[in-house]
């Protein structure tokens, strides 16, 4: 019998040609990116951006002269994007384990080269397991920035991915990774299933597996950018799949030892400067995080450090400081998950009789 690894080495050397074979709305189309992406998905080569097969926008703010890892890079779509972003400064390595599509990657390196104006290559393309990073001789702390496209459901060992991915990063570094979720846990025959594996959703980690795996890797807030609700085309697929819904995440984790596991209040608040080119007017951090330029933001003590002790700094004023806390920031859970009686608090009474 084969393998997972075998069968989607299979499936997307043998069985994909292009995205139009796929039976899930899981990949993106032009339309959904912003203008800025556009501009740059222009200027890319149509055989990568044929044989494009992710879930989401992978493609964080302020990349000049970083250097970003790709999780299974395919034709090297988004190494290109980046390339592009990060400048003759920075690098671009992506990790695939399928040859057919790493061979339409480095065919076209120096054309993207070219294109971009490049005096040098930024981009390097590695074969390897994404379940064994460290294999492939990657430096811990390396590197600023590790993306991933509609990869991570693939493998069987994803808490490794995770913990290599959190070796790999400088401290304030972060993974914004795009991924398909479950709304429950798949069963281990459907983890098998060829084409339900091939197409993302059968290894799709059920969501709040995904948030603990995160949290034992180290990443200790898991922050959502944006999601979506996939459909499945293929008749067949959608009835052995019945009941679950599948949904595209994007993510970003960030390597900040000193998160802590809740949103704690410690009275701070942050002002977005400008500064960022394809963000002008206003910074999304996340889902529930807008900073629209120089208004004052109340913010948790995570959310501080994911912008004070990152790449994002110099974009920001941070006002306050951690000496004194106020508890749960609001709206972020029971500031005493325990039920208080009608007079209050007592210490009388407060012993079993």
């Amino acid at each position: 019998m084969s393998t997972i690894k075998e069968e989607v080495q299979k499936y997307y050397g043998e069985t994909l040609k292009t995205s139009q074979d796929l039976k899930t709305s899981a990949c993106c189309t032009p339309d959904a990116m912003p203008s800025w992406i556009k501009k740059i998905l222009a200027q890319i080569h149509d055989e990568p951006m044929a044989k494009y097969y992710g879930c989401g926008l992978v493609v964080p703010h302020c990349l000049e002269g970083t250097r970003v890892l790709d999780l299974g890079c395919g034709a090297g779509r988004d190494v290109f994007i980046i390339s592009k972003l990060v400048g003759e400064k920075g690098e671009v390595v992506g990790v695939d384990f399928t040859m057919e599509q790493l061979t339409s990657a480095l065919k076209h390196q120096n054309w993207h080269k070219e294109k971009f104006g490049h005096t040098r290559l930024n981009t390097q393309f590695l074969q390897g397991d994404i379940q064994d990073l460290l294999s492939l001789k990657l430096r811990p702390s390396e590197f600023d920035v590790v993306v991933s496209n509609c990869v991570v459901n693939l493998v069987e060992d994803k808490l490794k991915v995770l913990q290599d991915v959190f070796t790999l990063l400088k401290d304030g570094g972060e993974f914004y990774f795009s991924d398909v979720y479950a709304s429950r846990r798949i069963s281990e025959e459907l983890q098998h299933d060829p084409v339900a594996r091939g197409e993302c959703l059968s290894g799709a980690l059920y969501w709040n597996d995904f948030h603990q795996l995160a949290k034992a890797a180290g990443f200790r807030d898991p922050r959502i950018v944006e999601s979506r609700q996939l459909t499945i085309g293929d008749e067949a697929l959608a009835k052995k799949l019945a009941g679950i819904e599948f949904f595209s995440v994007t993510h970003r984790l960030f390597k900040l030892p000193k998160l802590e596991a809740a949103c704690e209040d410690y009275g701070q608040a942050i002002i977005y400067n400008g500064g960022i080119p394809e963000s002008p007017a206003a910074y999304l951090l996340d889902g529930h995080h807008l900073f629209e330029k120089g208004k004052v933001v109340p913010v948790c003590g995570n959310t501080w450090m994911m912008l004070a002790d990152t790449r994002l700094r110099e974009y920001f004023t941070f006002i306050g400081n951690f000496e004194k806390h106020y508890g749960i920031f609001p709206g972020c859970g029971t500031d005493i998950p325990y039920e208080r009686s009608a007079g209050g608090s007592s210490a009388a009474g407060a012993c079993c009789p």
